[in-house]
């Protein structure tokens, strides 16, 4: 009988039961027969996941702190000690430590899943000084262009970038959404979904917790649609990493009156604790700000909200638009209008519609991209 295979799956900020690395692709990979699945990031309590899915702590600090350096030490430690024969790299700072290995032995292979278009973010979110953004956006673009050419593939959680990032070409690169993965049994929302205007209104805010994807957007909308909608609340939930933020955060949760709650904030929310948000809320709202960063992608929470017959609103993005209007998901709406008629003229809008007229979309669940994910594995072996 030959040994369990072992497969490492890293990151550094993702928390240890993120939900694309241990649920999706930590929890698909512990099916097999003979496998042993180890995934290593960001300290968490430890979830509660099959006997050969085992979890290492990378970065038990902050995300700018000198435990972010250890983390490199601590993934060497693990790439020596496992012995893995694959390892799937969630974060391009662990892309380095990476190639070292992968070049110092043979029949060592590597995957590299793409999160995010970095070298964009880099140049367009101004989290960087101006006078370093271009060097360190070139420097991980190479860096990444080095590594696509080494790994066995390239994974891409939108399928945008296959279009924006150069060394995604079409033979060496294969999309896996965010879609949904449930984490057990769930009993599904009734369908269709309709709105009463008597009822409490649940709003929900989940995921990171930053300006650019419109938390403050959300608050001023839940303030002008408490007008005319009583007893509508808002509930903000998830991890914010702006420092600044998260005291505004807290004082304007403070004075409003129980209008609207801050659940995390200052460090990661279980994913479950997330879900079970959604399930009690009425209304999901992504408040996103146009930014090219990430105006091509379809948001996790879009997918999670849409598996719970959550109702939304986006903001008027052609590709969310036409993502939920088959399925009657929502509603698309102007944040920034929170005028009185304009806000009434929402109310009457959901109160109107009825949504997921057809029931639950199968397209937004983790199993298609499950199916490829088992695919390229084989394709590995």
């Amino acid at each position: 009988m030959q040994p369990p295979r072992t497969i490492l799956l890293a990151s550094v900020l993702k928390p240890l039961d993120d939900t694309r690395m241990y649920e999706k692709f930590g929890r698909t990979l512990a099916r097999l027969p003979q496998v042993q699945v180890h995934a290593a990031g960001r300290q968490a309590p430890p979830p509660m996941g099959p006997a050969n899915l085992h979890t290492h702590n990378l970065l038990a600090g902050t995300r700018l702190s000198w435990a972010r350096l250890r983390a490199q030490a601590r993934y060497w430690h693990l790439l020596r000690r496992l012995r893995p024969e694959l390892v799937v790299v969630h974060a391009p700072e662990l892309l380095p430590l990476t190639l070292l290995w992968h070049w110092l032995g043979r029949g060592r292979r590597f995957v590299y899943d793409v999160q995010e278009n970095f070298a964009l973010n880099i140049r367009t979110q101004h989290v960087y000084p101006a006078v370093v953004r271009g060097l360190l956006a070139a420097a991980v673009r190479g860096l990444e262009t080095l590594a696509a050419a080494a790994a066995e593939k390239v994974i891409l959680a939108e399928k945008s970038y296959a279009d924006e990032l150069p060394f995604a070409t079409p033979a060496r690169t294969l999309v896996l959404e965010n879609k949904y993965q449930p984490p057990g049994p769930e009993l599904p929302r009734p369908t269709p979904v309709h709105l009463s205007p008597n009822q409490p209104l649940e709003l929900l805010y989940s995921g990171t917790i930053s300006e650019l994807n419109g938390v403050l957007a959300a608050v001023e909308f839940a303030r002008a649609l408490r007008q005319v909608w009583p007893g509508s609340r808002l509930t903000i939930i998830g991890f914010c990493q702006h420092p600044a933020l998260l005291p505004r955060l807290q004082v304007l949760a403070a004075e409003s009156g129980g209008a609207v709650e801050l659940v995390g904030g200052a460090e990661p929310v279980p994913h479950m604790r997330i879900i079970e948000a959604i399930r009690r809320s009425h209304l999901g709202l992504l408040p996103y700000q146009e930014h090219p960063s990430f105006w091509r992608c379809v948001p996790t929470k879009l997918f999670e909200y849409m598996a719970h017959a959550l109702p939304v609103l986006v903001p008027r993005n052609p590709l969310w638009q036409q993502f939920i209007a088959p399925h009657q998901a929502g509603l698309a709406v102007d944040f920034a209008d929170t005028s009185s008629a304009a806000v009434a003229q929402m109310k009457r809008d959901l109160v109107r519609h009825g949504f997921y007229l057809q029931g639950v979309p199968a397209e937004v669940f983790w199993h298609s991209e499950e199916q490829k994910l088992l695919a390229l594995l084989d394709f590995i072996r």
